[in-house]
């Protein structure tokens, strides 16, 4: 485990540096302890890529929050086929919570108010992650700075206090979209297939449609709701402060 100035000290040494190199050195410094988490999107298959290139039997973890499209399902099996010797774990949200919330709330609760959205997120999605990355000491992210005003600080290593002090590392956090693109096109990296129906972010099928061009790339993203960032709360923690949510509101309030 590293401290926030060792962190500070890395981070400034990594900022300069390709993705390659932050993966290699997360690998090297952790080991089988670290760990890939991706919602298949192209920035974490490029992530993914790029480290079974290191390490082949790399620790992937991915959440099926019980909403995702078929299309996703069935790109985590090609997925897991392209990378046969990759160590995969995919989640499922506790079952007696999910099916408490939607007793009390109803099934699309998620429509109603952006605090009863995040609730769904963190039931089916966030609680589910957090448990696993208690056993790990690092996990590796796509988070990229031009994806949003709220991951434009994002360094490509810091301390994750949300989840236990861990080391939260984004390789990618200088790339663009188009550098991912490229990245993926010129490896032949598996490339999800809404991507080729509009789509440029995505995650629970009722959560997310296509993005009109022009639009910024998460604007398919929860697209009914107004003042409040493109974010579940795995990355931006509403309880802890970290999110800018002005309904930071509370969870408190709806669960």
């Amino acid at each position: 485990m590293l401290d926030d100035l060792q962190v500070a000290g890395v981070a400034v040494d990594l900022d300069d540096r390709e993705p390659q190199d932050v993966i290699a050195w997360g690998l090297d410094t952790f080991g089988d302890r670290a760990a890939i988490v991706t919602a298949m999107q192209a920035g974490g298959m490029a992530i993914l890529d790029m480290a079974t290139r290191v390490r082949p039997d790399v620790r992937v973890i991915t959440v099926d929050t019980g909403r995702l499209p078929e299309q996703t399902h069935e790109f985590i099996d090609e997925v897991r086929a392209h990378y046969p010797r990759s160590q995969w774990e995919v989640l499922s949200p506790d079952a007696d919570e999910v099916q408490d919330m939607v007793a009390r709330r109803g099934a699309n609760l998620f429509r109603r108010s952006v605090a009863e959205r995040m609730l769904c997120c963190d039931v089916r999605k966030v609680r589910p992650l957090a448990r696993a990355l208690r056993d790990v000491d690092a996990w590796f992210t796509g988070l990229r700075r031009d994806q949003s005003d709220s991951r434009a600080a994002t360094r490509k290593v810091a301390i994750d206090h949300d989840h236990g002090g861990i080391a939260k590392i984004s390789p990618l956090a200088h790339w663009d979209y188009q550098r991912v693109e490229q990245y993926v096109r010129e490896h032949d990296v598996p490339h999800h297939p809404l991507y080729g129906r509009g789509y440029t972010s995505f995650g629970c099928a009722p959560c997310t449609r296509p993005s009109a061009p022009g639009e910024d790339v998460r604007a398919g993203r929860w697209w009914w709701e107004t003042g409040a960032p493109k974010e579940c709360g795995i990355h931006f923690s509403v309880r802890a402060g970290s999110g800018d949510y002005e309904s930071s509101v509370a969870l408190a309030d709806v669960e």
